[in-house]
């Protein structure tokens, strides 16, 4: 059997109902209540196998797809099975003359993988290397009001028996501090929090709330400061003893999360099957981070039919002690046939071949709004 690339279709899809694009400067303050716009690429091979993944929508699905569009001629005529190949000839295919964002490669080399795994009849998280078969679940949230809004909801999760809770404060020192302590308050001490502020304000408000943090026993403290802020989130690691996290968002793979280790900017690096270059580039930061003794968390790729492929490396990956969702749910849950398992707050591992998901295409199809 051949696993050469034949043909790649690049959806641009629409969250909404009725194909309305989002008003950015309220949809970027991510309140929820709404579907988020996604892409969808498949690959199919000259003997006809196929592979899927969902990839970012940005604000603009059409945008997204149009940046993706700029990969695809790169992948025509490659193998699905040369995945570490590929991607390194892309490094400089895109210096010379292309400079994609960071989540335009993800969708092409998680879809391979799922070829990868159709062709050997096996899970890809088998193929990668199983460490596990289930994965603890925290939940983060939306940014709300305030901390009565955060207590009701951290309580809640809490009762479902999620494995740990991850605030998004508003914004503002004073409001963020009030909201971490109102939810320590409410669920206690033994239950596990984290902070994600999405940058503050200055390197002063990340020192003081990070100092109180500490005091309220958080595990992480995420992203305080711009990921590409390497001084500041070192002064910031040095004063503080609560351990900083990041790297989500830095371009560069595990180029950038090493000089993030070996510099001491960061104690806990990020990556992600969509963010970063999919699910061989989190595999490559994950063992990166592994040698050198250091926590590799994955970040949230925001839909359920992306979680799904984030599933397979976060049963290969030793050292991650998390998978994340957005909460609640109901804005992500669309796309799919098949739904994340699970149990007592834990993910379980998929049932299946390749990606073993199954594509709501008439859900696809109703909210595609272009093809590249």
């Amino acid at each position: 059997m051949l696993s050469q690339i034949k043909s790649i279709e690049i959806r641009a899809c629409r969250g909404s109902d009725e194909g309305q694009s989002l008003d950015t400067v309220s949809a970027v303050k991510l309140p929820g209540g709404s579907r988020p716009d996604f892409t969808v690429v498949t690959i199919t091979t000259e003997d006809g196998i196929q592979g899927t993944s969902f990839g970012f929508g940005a604000q603009d699905a059409k945008a997204a797809a149009a940046t993706m569009s700029q990969v695809k001629p790169f992948f025509i005529g490659r193998s699905a099975h040369s995945s570490a190949q590929n991607m390194k000839d892309f490094e400089l295919y895109d210096r010379r003359w292309n400079h994609v964002p960071i989540y335009s490669y993800a969708p092409f080399d998680n879809a391979c993988w799922d070829i990868v795994g159709k062709m050997a009849h096996l899970p890809v998280y088998k193929i990668l290397g199983a460490a596990r078969e289930s994965v603890p679940l925290y939940v983060s949230s939306m940014f709300l009001s305030g901390p009565e809004d955060y207590a009701r909801q951290a309580l809640e999760v809490k009762a479902k028996g999620y494995k740990g809770y991850k605030l998004h404060p508003p914004g503002g020192l004073d409001l963020d501090i009030a909201c971490y302590r109102a939810v320590r308050q409410a669920v206690g001490d033994d239950f596990t929090l984290m902070a994600d502020p999405v940058i503050m304000a200055s390197y002063e408000d990340a020192l003081k709330a990070g100092r109180e943090l500490e005091r309220l026993g958080y595990k992480w403290f995420e992203e305080p400061l711009l990921d590409i802020n390497f001084n500041g989130l070192k002064k910031l690691r040095e004063k503080l003893d609560i351990p900083i996290c990041g790297t989500e968002v830095i371009a560069g793979n595990q180029y950038s999360v090493a000089h993030s280790i070996t510099e001491g900017i960061v104690d806990i690096v990020r990556t992600d099957v969509s963010w970063r270059a999919g699910i061989t580039a989190v595999m490559k930061t994950a063992h990166l981070a592994e040698a050198h003794g250091v926590q590799c968390e994955l970040h949230t790729t925001i839909y359920h039919g992306l979680e799904q492929v984030q599933l397979h490396p976060s049963l290969a990956i030793s050292n991650c002690e998390f998978f994340e969702l957005l909460y609640p749910f109901d804005d992500f849950l669309f796309g799919t046939k098949t739904q994340l398992n699970i149990v007592d707050g834990h993910v379980m591992a998929p049932v299946g071949e390749g990606l073993c998901i199954e594509y709501d295409w008439d859900f696809i199809d109703k909210h595609t709004v272009d093809i590249f």
